[in-house]
């Protein structure tokens, strides 16, 4: 099948539906014929400013409608782009711009402070500001200075499917991020695929509170959306209030969340008459749904939360719960979506018998270029035509995919397995425990034991509560030998928890 660049999706969907809705964000409403107006505009301010078809575009910004202008209108300009988040350690974002190479920076205005720290470790970067109403400091431009280009022919800029159009930033949990090239044969790809499977229309409204700057929000709410004329309803930040309030108010038709949004959502809504019954899709993603999580939101709302599975290298979805009448397995990912593939490989990359364990192997037009500048890293990665996702798996007989936990998380106590995510699901069914989170530490007896970080609902619970409950569940070598209460758990801004902290708490023997 033969796919289309991002950018002319965007321009079939505006010139099919010129009037339809593209995207609401603070109760302004844009049409898709305004939003290719400024899209167009945009592409023409970055050509008249100098950049060319190839050069790299740094999107620092939250949630809002800059974003999706700027990031079509890059595209539309011939260029790639480099989406991260603006919360990020000035560091971290430095690394990011020096890495990547991108030659412009757009941010809200308030970092037009950190040109000339910018343009002193980058010589030459042009910094475009977000919100000063046309006005911005020596050597910085306003984007609204961009608007003031006038469209030219309706024409795309020359450029192939196969041309790169986002660096996706990995999260960096072991050593220095690495930039997953994904073209616009990859994300064109998903869009299409999975706005076919799960039937996306022009009339649904899809929530849109994930960070468009992670693969995740950028491609189910942000592309597949576009691809099928849908509405995008753009909110700046997560507060579950205010998510139930706005599906209400808006009869929003598809929730896309992570775990954690759906655990908050479930807390806010208490025992208050709700109605969310224009939603036909909630759908969930980024990290495992602990099992009681799913079961309670499902027991309060009547309705099934549709978990899908993928990774930034993979654009990022490759599989999702089954939506064709096939029934749904509660804690599995789901099928392998259509044109790609998925198979559970051993340590020499054999394919294992059904039921087994072994690392999740996957192949399809969505798989990423490869690695910037990491020519070592993506051969290793990207064996046999197989993007290795390091996610230890097994698939049943009909089908089903089950991610057991990522490979570097495994635990191993006296030479056997154990894997946190079995743990932790346990638990969660204590009713006691609002959050967990399981890393193994060093022993001189067994190698390693089990270390639980509890968040706990009332200061009653002992670890000698939990303890006693993880006896009537787990096998011996897989229970914790030490509960730690905490307040919270560190987590990234999608919600997933970052196990590398933990580690580095206790190891810093500050639990």
């Amino acid at each position: 099948m033969d796919f289309a660049r991002l950018d002319e999706h965007l321009r079939v969907t505006a010139h099919a539906t010129p009037d339809a809705s593209a995207y609401t964000y603070l109760e302004k409403t844009v049409s898709y014929g305004q939003l290719y107006d400024e899209v167009l505009r945009v592409a023409g301010g970055l050509l008249e400013l100098g950049f060319k078809s190839g050069d790299g575009l740094a999107i620092l910004l939250p949630n809002c409608a800059e974003f999706v202008t700027v990031f079509h209108g890059a595209l539309r300009a011939g260029m790639f782009c480099v989406p991260m988040n603006p919360l990020y350690a000035p560091s971290e974002l430095l690394y990011m711009i020096k890495d990547s190479g991108v030659k412009v920076i757009v941010a809200p205005e308030q970092m037009a402070s950190m040109a000339p720290l910018v343009r002193a470790a980058v010589p030459g970067i042009t910094l475009v500001v977000v919100g000063r109403d046309g006005t911005a400091p020596d050597g910085v431009v306003p984007y609204e200075s961009l608007l003031t280009h006038e469209p030219g022919a309706d024409t795309l800029q020359s450029g192939s499917v196969e041309d790169l159009a986002v660096v996706l930033y990995t999260s960096g949990t072991t050593g220095k991020p690495k930039g997953a090239m994904l073209t616009h044969r990859n994300l064109s790809s998903v869009a299409v695929i999975l706005g076919n499977y799960m039937g996306y229309a022009a009339s649904d409204r899809i929530i849109a509170v994930l960070p468009l700057f992670h693969a995740f929000g950028l491609t189910v709410c942000l592309n597949t959306a576009i691809y099928t004329g849908a509405e995008i309803i753009i909110l700046p930040r997560f507060r579950p209030s205010e998510v139930l309030a706005v599906i209400q108010a808006t009869r929003a038709t598809i929730f896309v969340g992570v775990p954690t949004m759906y655990s908050f959502i479930l807390q806010a809504a208490g025992d208050a008459p709700v109605d969310v019954s224009s939603v036909h899709h909630w759908v969930s993603g980024g990290a495992a749904m602990p099992v009681a999580v799913m079961e309670a939101f499902e027991r309060r709302f009547g309705a099934a939360v549709l978990e899908g599975y993928g990774l930034s290298e993979a654009s990022p979805v490759t599989a999702f719960a089954p939506v064709d009448g096939r029934p749904r397995k509660v804690g599995s990912i789901g099928v392998t979506l259509p044109m790609m593939d998925q198979r559970v490989v051993d340590a020499e990359d054999r394919e294992v018998t059904v039921g087994e364990f072994g690392e999740l192997v996957v192949r399809g037009p969505n798989v990423m270029k490869g690695y910037l500048g990491r020519p070592d890293d993506t051969a290793a990665v990207l064996r046999d035509g197989w993007l290795h996702t390091g996610d230890i798996a097994r698939m049943d007989e009909d089908g089903y995919f089950y991610i057991v936990d990522r490979k570097k998380d495994m635990i191993i106590v006296g030479g056997f397995n154990v894997y946190p995510r079995e743990v932790e699901e346990v638990l969660f069914g204590h009713e006691g425990i609002s959050e967990s989170a399981v890393i193994g530490v060093p022993d001189d007896q067994y190698g390693e034991t089990v270390l639980a970080f509890v968040v706990r609902r009332n200061d009653s619970l002992t670890a000698e509560d939990i303890q006693a409950f993880c006896a009537d569940r787990l096998a011996k070598y897989k229970r914790p030998t030490r509960i730690v209460f905490v307040d919270e758990l560190p987590k990234n801004t999608m919600g997933k928890v970052l196990r590398r902290e933990l580690k580095e708490r206790f190891a810093g023997k500050s639990v």
